[in-house]
């Protein structure tokens, strides 16, 4: 599958250790800052649904805010139940202070 960048906010929108919600051709992503490097993630708890973008940023890992599942933002595995499947997660490149995430196009 092609990748297509899409800018979706400037890099200073994001603080260290902190999350951004965007909605990108119709997916809820988090945006999600740690040590530096922004990390772009399905925004759904595969366990209940909940928000991941309302969750906290803990040790290269999102936490669901609902039942404390964690996925390690560089890979989306589940690093702690209740969650058992992870969430995809996507390229993020950085050009000129501005953050470009890479969804998958088919074709």
């Amino acid at each position: 599958m092609a990748r297509e960048f899409t800018k979706v906010c400037a890099e200073n929108e994001i603080e260290d250790g902190g999350i951004k919600t965007i909605s990108l051709e119709g997916r809820p992503l988090a945006l999600a800052k740690y040590e530096g490097h922004i990390y772009a993630i399905d925004d759904i708890c595969t366990h209940d649904g909940g928000n991941l973008g309302d969750g906290d940023v803990v040790k290269g890992q999102v936490q669901c805010p609902r039942h404390g599942a964690r996925f390690d933002l560089k890979t989306g595995q589940v690093t702690r139940m209740p969650a058992v499947i992870g969430i995809s997660t996507y390229e993020v490149k950085i050009d000129n202070g501005f953050v470009y995430v890479a969804i998958p196009v088919e074709g």
